[in-house]
């Protein structure tokens, strides 16, 4: 059974949700360069020392209120997975069920993301943030706490989905440039085959796990 947060962690949720959500709003209203560390802090009633704590820039912050923990739900969805269903598509299955859903800011914030060079960068960055929850789960799921197969599949996951990603969302005219960005056909897909090559290390783990 899972222990509630205590006090001390709510707040500091409260707070990070509190940080997220006005940066996101005020990019939105006044534009992603004209805001401020301070705006936010300030529209979260903290101070900028706070705000500190918990982002390291305003892109940062802006990209976390769109991503809004879709890390910690791909873990999730893997735990929740029947033991009897393969790994591989199990992993799969839950990176493209949180990374095609729009979530609660939809279309509207992914295109202020996907129009800003420095906010694209900072969402490809955040597909790191994969790799220490869903480690988490497939070592519980491998039922081994000692091998590195855990963390090395959930780093390869997390770079599977940069590498779908920068595909889908990539400037026009090419890798560095900084034009418009125009999705290029289903994300599902791109993420599917960004996957498909980690299948056989899922299964050789998976088949090294069983009795």
């Amino acid at each position: 059974m899972t222990t509630p947060p205590g006090l001390r962690e709510r707040k500091k949720q409260a707070t990070r949700e509190a940080l997220r959500a006005a940066a996101l709003r005020l990019a939105v209203e006044r534009g992603p360069d004209r805001v401020r560390v301070e705006d936010i802090a300030e529209a979260a009633g903290v101070s900028p020392r706070t705000y500190n704590n918990y982002f390291a820039s305003r892109e940062q912050a802006i990209v976390a209120a769109v991503t809004a923990d879709r890390e910690a739900r791909v873990a999730a969805s893997v735990t929740a997975r029947p033991a009897d269903v393969r790994l591989a598509d199990a992993v799969t299955d839950a990176v493209v069920e949180q990374y095609t859903d729009p979530g609660a800011h939809g279309q509207e914030a992914l295109l202020l993301v996907t129009t800003r060079p420095a906010l694209r960068d900072a969402y490809l960055d955040a597909t790191a943030g994969i790799e220490p929850p869903l480690t988490a789960a497939l070592t519980a799921r491998l039922d081994d706490t000692s091998a590195p197969a855990a963390r090395v599949l959930a780093a390869s996951t997390a770079a599977a989905v940069r590498i779908a990603l920068e595909g889908w969302i990539q400037p026009t005219g090419g890798p560095g440039a900084g034009g418009l960005v125009v999705p290029t056909g289903p994300l599902s897909d791109r993420l599917r085959e960004a996957l498909a090559p980690l299948a056989p290390a899922f299964d050789a783990a998976e088949g090294r796990a069983r009795p």
